[in-house]
This record gives structure tokens, C-alpha cells and sequence, in this order.
């Protein structure tokens, strides 16, 4: 019996060695193959469900202008021309294209990104799935009755899938210094921005649009190829409401590059790339525990030590950035310029007091109530039920003010307070009773 047992031990440590080694070598997921199945295992999301849409009822999208049908997309997905937000460097495959003269336009809903890229009749367009996160597309307006929506995968992963979105695929937001022609100068360092990012650190390679007081950001501009960081003039590009004296706005769909917008954005992104991370951890956990009961003899539904704190490392990360914990402080007022920040709030769900986690505060902090709306998203309420249990537990804790949370930083009673009653109003019931 001895040596069975410990035969079984041996061919169990085996088959860890080979589902977990070489995953822990790279420090990234090998996502093409299972349980995730990146590129062959059925997708449902918005950008899935149009194509299906327009091939079962046979639609059109109607073209306008030099966009094509960049209008009609938006539209389709309910993605507002508010969002648009202009980035001038060369850091996509268009490069080409791109310039401080010609920037490339993004939107963005809370699940959708669409790229737009002067004279291109490639549109590029990132959509959320809760099982696989982003799935990446281009779709081709040229020489088509019809735009033609083509997958990409290992076209876009080999950049959208490293160590700057947790080994699994997600997006990249970055603030770089850029010359007059748009080309990084990567020898003087970028920054991956979230919202624990200093506002002097954000936005490089972009134009943004706003006024925020005394506070500076390296927007607005480019640099020679010899950076002194420390010297850095950010005043050239500070509290610029209007960008017609730097590009023809009149070619796109509004003249903006809203500051919030970018925060949002920015925000939104980090939240998802954690989230996607936080799935495949939680896929391979179960996966590697159902290989090692079958070796093991054990009940299906055992999980050991090991799996549980992979789950709740998980879980733990998640948590502390949809409560945006070590957000940056802001300490003056922000205001952008394309009424983004008015339709972003309008939307979503209130308690009966009228609150909403997508209430801005834009002095202090990004939201007044500093709870990433993305709670409420498919990618949340879709999660494995492994990970979903503990997340919304461990969640209802920190509300609760349990003594195990107080590393969170920046939430205080009354933020606490303030989100578990907006949640527990606006939530499924089904996870109100975990409190």
C-alpha cells in the first residue's frame, strides 16, 4: 500500500512539473492551448454577436465620409464619440500612419475599444470576453459589399499578452516620450499607466484635452532625442482645451482628447487586464487540481491548500483594484472638454438615494466613491464560481471593515460605508448573501 502511494505521489508530481513548469519559466500563460483555448474556444461578446447579427438579418452599416463605417460601429455598440481620445505615437501596427499631425483616434464603451487610424481602411477593434478577455479584431472596409471582421490572435498577442498585462491578454495604456515624428524614444523610459500613476508620469504621446489647475502631465508634447527628465518643461502642454493649432480636427469625429476620457480609459484597462489574469489563474488552478485528484484518487471536487491560495491570490488582486487601492491623489480640479464625463455618470445603476459608482469626483480622486463600476460587467458577474465566491466574500469584508483588510489604501469608513450600501442596492441578490 506504501508504494502504491507513493507511485501515485510521484506521477502526480510529474504531471504539476508539466502543467506548471514551463508556465512558471516564461512568467506567461500558454493561453493557445487548455483549459483557455484562446484562439478555437467560442467567444460571446459584442463585437461576436454584430457579426452574427449581420450575417443571420442580412444588415448593412451604413458608411459616412472619410470614417467609413467607424460612426455605425460606434453606434452599434453604444460606444459614445465623447470617449474619442488621440494617441500620436507610432506604437501601433499602423505606424505608418501615425504622427503627431495624424494621431490615432480610440473609443471606447465599458466592453469595447474601436481604433481609427487616417486614410487606413483598417478599423482595429478589442472587445471584452469573460471567459478569454480581450479578443482582438481588424475589420477591413476595403473593396467589400461588406466590412470584413477578421480575428487576430497572434498578431496581436505577441504585444497585448506579456508581463505589462499579467501574462495574459489584455491592453496596454503607456506613456512614452515622443519626437516631432512620433517614434518613442524608448532609451528614456516609458510608464505603464494605471491609477496609482502619477498624474507628471501620464499621458506622454498623447493630446489631452482639459483643464486641471497646477497639476502637469508630459501630454501635449514631443521631445528631442535627449531627454533630461528631471528638467522637463510640462507647461507647454498644460490646460490646452483645443487642439487646432497642432492637428485638423475637423477630419475626425470630434475635436477632443478628453482628460477623462483618458483617466477613465486608463482605468478601465487596468481593471480588465486584472480581471482576465484573475479567470486564467483561477482556470489553471482548477485544471492542475483536477489532474492531481485523478492521479491522486481523490473526490472530484477536492481542493487542496495549494489550489485555494492560487485562487485567492487571485481573488485578493482583483479585489484591491476594483477598490482602486494606491490611486494617485490629485489635489486640483479636473475638467475635460467633450461632456464625456457627464454621459459617463448618467449611466448605470443608483440606490435610492441616487448614488452611483460612476459618480466622478475629478479633485480628489477619479470616482467619488472609489468602486470600479466594472463590478457590475459581464467579466465580474461571469467569473468561475471558485473565484467569484471568494472575490465577492473577501469584498464584503473589507466593506465590513474586517481588521484583515486594512492594508487597502485610501478607503476609508465612510468610503466604505457608502459603497456596501450603493451595492447592496444595485447588486444581484444571489451575491448579497455571502456578506
Amino acid at each position: 500500500m506504501y508504494a502504491s502511494s507513493l507511485i501515485r505521489w510521484r506521477v502526480a508530481a510529474a504531471i504539476l512539473v508539466a502543467l506548471i513548469g514551463t508556465r512558471a519559466a516564461r512568467a506567461q500563460y500558454d493561453f493557445e492551448g487548455a483549459p483557455i483555448n484562446y484562439a478555437t474556444a467560442p467567444t460571446d461578446q459584442p463585437v461576436s454577436q454584430l457579426i452574427e447579427r449581420l450575417s443571420r438579418d442580412g444588415a448593412s452599416l451604413k458608411r459616412e465620409g472619410r470614417q467609413g463605417i467607424l460612426k455605425a460601429l460606434l453606434e452599434a455598440w453604444e460606444i459614445p464619440v465623447s470617449s474619442q481620445v488621440l494617441v500620436f505615437t507610432k506604437t501601433s501596427f499602423q505606424s505608418e500612419r501615425i504622427s503627431p499631425k495624424t494621431p490615432r483616434a480610440l473609443y471606447f464603451s465599458d466592453d469595447v475599444y474601436v481604433g481609427w487610424v487616417q486614410g487606413s481602411q483598417l478599423l482595429e477593434v478589442t472587445a471584452y470576453d469573460p471567459q478569454l478577455g480581450p479578443i482582438f479584431y481588424t475589420v477591413d472596409q476595403a473593396g467589400f459589399d461588406k466590412p470584413e471582421f477578421l480575428r487576430q490572435n497572434h498578431e496581436c498577442t505577441q504585444c497585448h499578452a506579456s508581463s505589462l498585462t499579467h501574462g495574459a491578454p489584455g491592453h496596454i495604456v503607456r506613456s512614452v516620450y515622443s519626437d516631432i515624428s512620433g517614434h518613442p524614444i524608448l532609451r528614456n523610459g516609458s510608464f505603464l499607466t494605471d491609477h496609482r500613476s502619477p498624474l507628471k508620469e501620464r499621458w506622454g504621446g498623447w493630446y489631452v484635452t482639459g483643464r486641471h489647475g497646477q497639476l502637469r502631465h508630459l501630454g501635449n508634447q514631443w521631445f528631442s532625442e535627449v531627454v533630461k527628465v528631471e528638467e522637463l518643461n510640462r507647461e507647454p502642454g498644460a490646460n490646452i482645451t483645443s487642439l487646432d493649432d497642432r492637428i485638423d480636427t475637423s477630419r475626425y469625429l470630434t475635436p477632443h482628447s478628453d482628460i477623462v476620457a483618458l483617466m477613465v480609459l486608463e482605468h478601465q484597462t487596468t481593471v480588465q487586464n486584472q480581471l482576465a489574469q484573475a479567470v486564467y489563474q483561477t482556470r489553471y488552478a482548477l485544471r492542475d487540481a483536477d489532474a492531481m485528484n485523478q492521479a491522486l484518487d481523490r473526490p472530484a471536487d477536492f481542493q487542496s491548500e495549494s489550489t485555494q491560495r492560487r485562487i485567492n491570490n487571485a481573488a485578493e488582486a482583483l479585489l484591491k483594484v476594483i477598490l482602486l487601492d494606491g490611486e494617485a491623489a490629485l489635489g486640483d480640479k479636473i475638467e475635460g472638454t467633450s461632456g464625456f464625463a457627464q454621459e459617463f455618470s448618467q449611466r448605470g445603476p443608483r440606490d435610492a438615494q441616487g448614488r452611483s459608482l460612476r459618480e466622478l469626483d475629478l479633485e480628489r480622486r477619479l470616482f467619488k466613491y472609489p468602486c470600479s463600476y466594472l463590478i457590475y460587467s459581464r467579466g465580474v458577474m461571469e467569473m468561475p464560481a471558485a473565484l467569484k465566491s471568494v472575490f465577492f466574500a473577501r469584498l464584503w469584508a473589507t466593506l465590513d471593515g474586517s481588521p484583515a483588510t486594512d492594508d487597502l489604501q485610501g478607503l476609508s469608513i465612510a468610503d466604505r460605508q457608502a459603497i456596501r450600501e450603493i451595492l447592496r442596492e444595485t447588486l444581484p441578490a444571489e451575491l448579497l448573501a455571502q456578506q
